[in-house]
């Protein structure tokens, strides 16, 4: 009997939810969009996604409202950007990301995310031992851990993400603010 396609006949809040992000894929774009990936291309490029597949699942986010269309400053391009709804996913993507770094890194951490107001390293559970609270996205810094392995990708994203510490949902490639004219 082959598997269907959906979980509409589940009473389940867990199967609704993977209704959202269950599609192969998702979850790298969510990531990516914490990470301050914002524009078509960059996700294209840093996930080796196929264009099509992308597209349907920023419509599919889009439509659910767990990210937002917005012009880019360059009024050319679109952003996507988390929502409160695609924000409310991070505890989720942070933990799956932590269990993939205790059982399947055994190099040792690619990414590590600390509490910027302090700069203490947030623990697996999120929570910042410094301080004791549970920063948001926000208030995140993520940068390089020493299982990271440079040699794997090589799109702007990645070289972006390897240059020093990032505060999470910062676009990574803002655009240059407009000059003034200079001179009368």
């Amino acid at each position: 009997m082959a598997l269907g396609r959906g979980y509409a006949d589940q009473d389940c809040s867990l199967a609704r939810a993977l209704e959202v992000v269950g599609e192969r894929w998702t979850l790298l774009v969510l990531r990516d969009c914490f990470y301050g990936v914002r524009r078509f291309g960059d996700f294209h490029a840093h996930l080796g996604i196929p264009r099509a597949v992308l597209a349907d699942r920023l419509k599919a986010l889009t439509a659910v409202g767990v990210v937002e269309r917005r012009p880019h400053t360059t009024g050319v391009e679109v952003d996507y950007v988390l929502t409160e709804r695609g924000l409310d996913l991070w505890p989720i993507v942070f933990s799956l990301a932590q269990w993939g770094e205790r059982w399947l890194a055994p190099e040792g951490s690619r990414r590590l995310f600390s509490h910027a107001a302090c700069g203490t390293d947030i623990g697996a559970g999120g929570a910042c031992p410094a301080c004791g609270t549970v920063p948001p996205p926000a208030d995140l810094l993520i940068r390089q851990g020493p299982g990271a392995d440079a040699t794997l990708r090589d799109d702007r994203v990645s070289a972006a993400l390897r240059s020093g510490p990032h505060r999470l949902l910062t676009d990574l490639f803002p655009s240059p603010a407009p000059t003034a004219p200079s001179g009368p």
